[in-house]
């Protein structure tokens, strides 16, 4: 059975590894990378036959386990990326699931549209922010990605090709939006940009003591196009949680005497060096030294008194400096070192999010791992099945995995509870340290319940799944697989990278 599968695609012979962003987790697989639904059709037929499973991958930009799908096939859609439409009059574009956010502002801007939603780097594919609803800097304005998708087709493994919007099929557009690559996959993609009128948002950074006052402080500016904030994870004390936040707006018409210059590619590329003389491609290799508890903590001091010296400093930035931070250093998750880093992301209601968070924070210092880097946002809820957002807030928090791997896993499952008991929720995208329970109490059995059901719906077979999937949502009537479930610990019968 398996010969039959790799002789119908040859490129299937050899076992690649892969690796998850925070290059902590990685998992053999077989590699398969698309042009055209005809081909992922004939792959699910095949992998029907053979008895394989496939799991998606766009870009691979996922902090978790969620493009790993070991020991068996993985669709690798970054081929299927050709532009299919774009009209300049109205700013809807439709695209393959392959086209990254990048691609798209590059053939959208210069026309004065930009995508509403957009995650902090340029090289997620669509395909995969829709699988995971990506969210922004701009979630409570905004909502999630998915609230911006006129249409999308799909295909079911099933064969089945179906066409989703909002008022068509609207069971499966609310629930293969946030799926996570488990039910279908996206052909075609129509969305509508955001108009704009200058390639540069108006920003003001300033400064907050303590988390309680970040919190109140984004809480008075939570309408803001823009509203995100830098939280220092290491500072104790009343320090706890100090932040320099950043609001920003989109210009009216006629505020940028230079439109024409701004909304070009050229203008809004990031600079290859940093202040003119060193390569941003080893900048990693400077910074890593500092990933430590006390080198961090240096940093952030540094950080945090350079921002209270420009307090209240406003300025006019750039789309893609403002909203692409992380892609200043290209490979800055390599300064975390050898095992990598996982990203901790909890969404918390608003009444309970000033104590909860201020619990996590403690926690992670009382155990010497507190996190290196911390970002928090306003979030509203949606409608999508999987939906990660709340009325309140989110901490994105990047740990460093240390040699004890075991003792982040229990500080993991010690902050689940923290955050479910403060009624929060998690976000598949970031996620590599949940149990099974803990995502059953967030999403709920109801939840749970209905997609399973379009679960043996669209793919009766469970042809489509990942690590994660098995590691979370798979139940005791789908089909085994080789290998076997993901165990319930961190990074369990996986392979740290070593590079």
């Amino acid at each position: 059975m398996t010969h039959l599968l790799m002789s119908t695609f040859p490129s299937l012979q050899n076992l690649t590894s892969l690796s998850n962003f925070g290059r902590s987790i990685s998992a053999p697989a077989y590699l398969y990378r698309p042009t055209s639904a005809g081909q992922i059709a004939e792959l699910f037929r095949r992998a029907e036959q053979t008895g394989y499973t496939i799991g998606l991958r766009g870009a691979g930009r996922s902090y978790g386990d969620a493009a790993l799908n070991s020991g068996q096939v993985v669709l690798d859609l970054r081929r299927f990326n050709r532009i299919l439409e774009w009209n300049p009059q109205t700013g809807v574009i439709r695209v393959e699931p392959g086209v990254t956010i990048q691609q798209l502002w590059q053939i959208t801007l210069e026309d004065g549209w930009w995508p509403p939603v957009v995650p902090g780097t340029q090289f997620p594919t669509l395909g995969g922010c829709l699988g995971m609803n990506i969210h922004g800097k701009n979630n409570y304005h905004m909502g999630p990605i998915g609230e911006h998708v006129l249409a999308f087709t799909a295909l079911l493994p099933t064969g089945e090709e179906i066409t989703c919007a909002p008022a068509q099929n609207a069971d499966l557009f609310y629930s293969l939006i946030s799926s996570a690559g488990t039910l279908g996959v996206f052909t075609s993609i129509t969305l509508q940009l955001k108009r704009l009128y200058s390639g540069l948002l108006d920003v003001e950074a300033w400064t907050a003591p303590n988390l309680r006052a970040a919190f109140n402080d984004i809480e008075a500016h939570k309408d803001e196009d823009y509203i995100v904030g830098w939280v220092d994870s290491i500072a104790g004390g009343n320090a706890l949680g100090r932040a320099e936040l950043h609001r920003a707006a989109y210009l009216p018409a006629g505020a940028d005497p230079d439109a024409s210059r701004t909304l070009t590619p050229d203008y809004q590329t990031l600079p290859d060096t940093f202040l003119g003389l060193l390569p941003k491609s080893a900048m990693w290799r400077f910074m890593a030294p500092f990933f430590n508890n006390l080198g961090m903590g240096v940093v952030n001091f540094g950080k945090y008194l350079v921002a209270r010296f420009q307090n209240h400093h406003h300025y006019r930035q750039s789309l893609i400096a403002f909203n692409f931070l992380f892609d200043y250093v290209p490979n800055w998750e390599r300064a975390y070192g050898p095992r990598g880093l996982i990203q901790y992301q909890a969404f918390i209601p608003r009444a309970t999010a000033p104590d909860a968070f201020t619990a996590l924070l403690q926690l992670a210092q009382k155990r010497g791992l507190p996190n290196y880097l911390s970002v928090i946002k306003r979030h509203r809820p949606d409608n999508f099945l999987f939906t990660h957002a709340v009325e309140g807030y989110s901490m994105a928090m990047d740990y460093r995995v240390p040699r004890d791997v075991l003792a982040l896993q229990r500080l993991a499952n010690d902050l689940n509870c923290l955050v479910l008991d403060a009624g929060g929720r998690f976000y598949f995208a970031k996620d590599s340290t949940l149990t099974p329970e803990a995502a059953t109490r967030f999403l709920g059995e109801e939840t749970l319940a209905r997609f399973r059901a379009l679960k043996t719906r669209c793919d009766p077979h469970a042809i489509l799944q990942t690590d994660l999937y098995r590691r979370l949502l798979r139940d005791s009537t789908t089909p085994s697989v080789t290998p076997p479930p993901v165990a319930d610990v961190l990074f369990a019968n996986r392979t740290p990278i070593q590079k």
